[in-house]
């Protein structure tokens, strides 16, 4: 065989396998016909087969060899089956060299041989199974259990039959019987490996089975032949036993899979109890002294094996009650953990009991661990753990999710209960612990959620519990009631940031505009680019709608792009047709500061020759107070682009005037919240007008955004503010509508200020048309 592995290559071994492949089939077939006929004309002689035995088994062996050789990794299977067809081999050959010149008397010298080829067809059933799936010892259990109860059975039901037929007994007897046993244990194990699924070759498997049955078939006619102590076997059983050998041979040389087509799994517990009754009542016939060679064996076999797995199925079973208590327990504070709390929830839900959860996350507690390690911080979440744990009621439960956050499952649905009782928790957590010789007061904030009859998802209610502790975070409340206006966060709106990301990709995003006036001439002097999504469904949607899932969804950078190239496209389209009057475009901070958003607008300016000063950029105060170095150069770049820079919403935060000074800005917007009854309200009026000092003082232009009103308009062209807009001028409006208006606005000023002339000096006027 090693010269085979060294010489030709793999394609040609398996081309030579192909070729003795069915050999042995014709050599079989050919000497018993030849038999046949030589018994049919008087002329038998066990010659015949005999030759035929010594070319039969030389090309099983060959074809075993050149399998062995193409597949290294299964050599060791396939020569201990070699080895099974020389023993047997050579036992056929004495046995039938006795026959030729008398009559061979059973059992002959071949017999051992006979039994020793069975250890190498069990050791090639062992050996040759998928070595990727690992087997536990339960699962050689169970197939020793399948085996031994089908022995047993077997041997109550079949066995006795034929040794009541046969009339033998002693040792002849037991050899009789212990072919056809061994060929239905090997046959079992096939079984059982089949079951187990470590043969996961079906095909193969049905093969291998088929060929232990065919030769226990074979071997039950030494057994079925009465008191007659000699060989005496027909055609018959020569074409059984050379059939069995072909088609195992023909099994064991299939290649193997190469893909795990079934997940190992051990066999079932009604199929285990059923071998062990079996073995159980085979026990209980006590059969005589000559019964019990074969029948008491493999009963006691499987009762033991039976103990044994009953064993080791206690033990994994007291296993998996501690695995599973600790896997619903937190280690460290000793309270339930997440998956027990999702356990509490789905089976109070599916009995839809009164149910509420909060959520408490604490305060600062990355400080405490940052600042006294991990240690102090475990410290603090057990003592916080304690003081919840007394808090609450004996009938609420306390658990710890991970981290310093921790759950409390109360069954009521009374609001006042809950809030009184989240407060009391929150009262005893304050109160002063010792922890590293440093006095720590613990604080956190609590999110409750009531399940209603709805509800029939954990997850849901963690989530709602969750989304109302960060409100209470947020606002600083210490307690916060889940309220659905205030989640960001709800399914609906999770599908709106998918509707809005393929609303982009689309083109339903437009872009409008607001008029912008100059306050002195309230002429025209620019427009606000406003976006709006034009849904197929829901018609336009204002983007206080969509805003909000866009940032969740990181889509503002995409939204900015489209709004900024759609505005510079429709300007330089208004330019064309006569009307040039500045736009200015929103920014996000993150936009401003990434590094896409800039270039792009900057390609499309030049893209489509807009002349920069037109062109207003509109960011928030945040953006100056998040980063005012790299803010600071990504104006100054914007400056020398020649793009001016406008701060939206002035008045809103906590105005620095710092990156007034310092930083290339060019108009102030005062936002709608101060313009609001500025007309009525002095406090309002004295900001305005101190803002716009301060604007004109640092040369600035200043717009007030939101005018809704005459009296408002008014006072802030009083104020000498230099630019207006609101609804009280004009709304919103799409693209294609602009230069109308804007024309319309024009003549109907222009025919008022005409009007106001006349009035005012008609003889200044007639001297003129003279």
């Amino acid at each position: 065989m090693s010269l085979l592995t060294r010489g030709a290559p793999r394609s040609r071994l398996a081309l030579a396998q192909r070729i003795v492949a069915p050999l042995p089939w014709a050599v079989m077939l050919v000497g018993i016909l030849v038999d046949e006929i030589l018994q049919s004309t008087g002329q038998h002689t066990p010659t015949v087969l005999l030759t035929a035995l010594a070319i039969f088994f030389p090309l099983l062996v060959l074809q075993t060899a050149l399998a062995a050789a193409i597949h290294p990794k299964r050599r060791l299977a396939l020569v201990l089956l070699i080895a099974a067809l020389s023993t047997w081999a050579l036992g056929s050959i004495l046995v039938n060299a006795a026959r030729v010149d008398q009559e061979a008397t059973f059992p002959g010298n071949g017999e051992w041989l006979f039994l020793v080829s069975y250890l190498g067809m069990a050791g090639y059933l062992l050996r040759d199974v998928d070595r990727r799936q690992a087997r536990p010892a339960r699962s050689w259990l169970d197939i020793v259990i399948i085996c031994g109860g089908t022995a047993s059975l077997a041997c109550l039901l079949v066995v006795t039959p034929v040794q009541a037929a046969s009339h033998q007994e002693g040792v002849s007897l037991l050899l009789a019987l212990i072919y056809p046993l061994a060929d239905m244990i090997l046959a079992l194990l096939v079984l059982g490996q089949s079951l187990l699924q470590t043969r996961t070759d079906r095909r193969k498997s049905l093969m291998i089975g088929g060929a232990f049955l065919l030769l226990g078939v074979a071997d039950s006619a030494l057994a079925l032949q009465g008191s007659a102590s000699t060989y005496d076997f027909g055609n018959v059983s020569y074409a059984l036993w050379g059939a069995s050998f072909s088609l195992l041979v023909a099994a064991a040389c299939r290649p193997p899979q190469s893909v795990i087509r079934a997940v190992p799994k051990s066999a079932d517990t009604p199929v285990l109890m059923g071998a062990g009754v079996v073995a159980l009542i085979v026990l209980t016939l006590r059969p005589d002294d000559t019964l019990a060679y074969y029948m008491l064996p493999p009963s006691i076999l499987t009762l033991v094996a039976v103990g044994a797995r009953l064993v080791l199925a206690l033990r994994d079973a007291n296993r998996a009650n501690d695995a599973f208590a600790l896997s619903q327990t937190d280690d460290l504070t000793k309270l339930p953990n997440r998956r027990a709390v999702r356990a509490w929830l789905s089976t109070e839900l599916a009995a839809r009991n009164p149910l509420a959860l909060m959520l408490l996350d604490l305060d600062g507690f990355k400080d405490i661990n940052d600042s006294l390690g991990h240690r102090a911080g475990d410290t603090v979440l057990r003592l916080v753990a304690v003081r919840m744990t007394e808090g609450v009621d004996a009938h609420a439960r306390v658990a710890r999710l991970g981290g310093d956050e921790f759950a409390i499952i109360m069954d009521t649905t009374d609001e006042i209960v809950l809030m009184e009782t989240a407060h009391h928790v929150l009262r005893e957590l304050a109160k002063p612990l010792l922890v590293e010789d440093i006095e720590i007061t613990p604080a956190g904030s609590i999110g409750v959620t009531v399940a209603g009859p709805e509800d029939d998802d954990g997850s849901e209610v963690l989530r709602r519990a969750d989304v109302a502790m960060y409100q209470a975070k947020n606002a600083g409340l210490g307690v916060a009631l889940y309220d659905s206006q205030l989640d960001d966060f709800t399914r609906s709106r999770l599908q709106m940031a998918e509707e809005l990301r393929k609303a982009i990709a689309d083109g339903q995003i437009e872009v409008w505009y607001q008029p912008q006036l100059d306050a002195a001439t309230m002429q025209v002097c620019g427009l606000e680019a406003l976006v709006r999504w034009r849904h197929p469904i829901q018609g336009v949607i204002s983007p206080v709608s969509f805003l909000p899932a866009a940032r969740r969804a990181g889509l503002m950078g995409q939204l900015s792009e489209v709004v900024a190239k759609q505005a510079v496209e429709d300007f330089d389209a208004r330019r064309r047709a006569g009307l040039d009057v500045a736009v200015a475009i929103n920014c996000a901070p993150p936009e401003l500061l990434g590094p896409t958003f800039l270039p792009r607008l900057y390609a499309a300016i030049e893209k489509w020759d807009i002349p920069v000063d037109r062109l207003v950029l509109e960011v928030t105060e945040d953006t100056f107070l998040d980063d005012p170095q790299h803010t600071r150069e990504v104006l100054l770049e914007l400056r020398s682009h020649g793009v001016q820079v406008a701060i939206d919403d002035y008045g809103t935060g906590f105005s620095s005037l710092t990156y007034l000074r310092n930083l290339p800005v060019q108009e102030l917007k005062i936002d709608r919240a101060l313009i609001a009854n500025v007309a009525s309200d002095a406090r309002s009026r004295m900001i305005v007008a101190s803002t716009i000092q301060l604007a004109h003082a640092l040369e600035m232009r200043i717009v007030a955004e939101g005018v809704e009103n005459a009296a408002d308009l008014v006072a802030l062209v009083a104020m000498g503010i230099d630019t207006v807009q609101g609804y009280h001028l004009a709304r919103p409006m799409p693209a294609d509508q602009v230069e109308r208006w804007v024309r319309d606005w024009t003549r109907n000023n222009n025919s008022s200020e005409s009007s106001a002339k006349d009035v005012a000096d008609p003889e200044q006027d007639r001297e003129e048309s003279r």
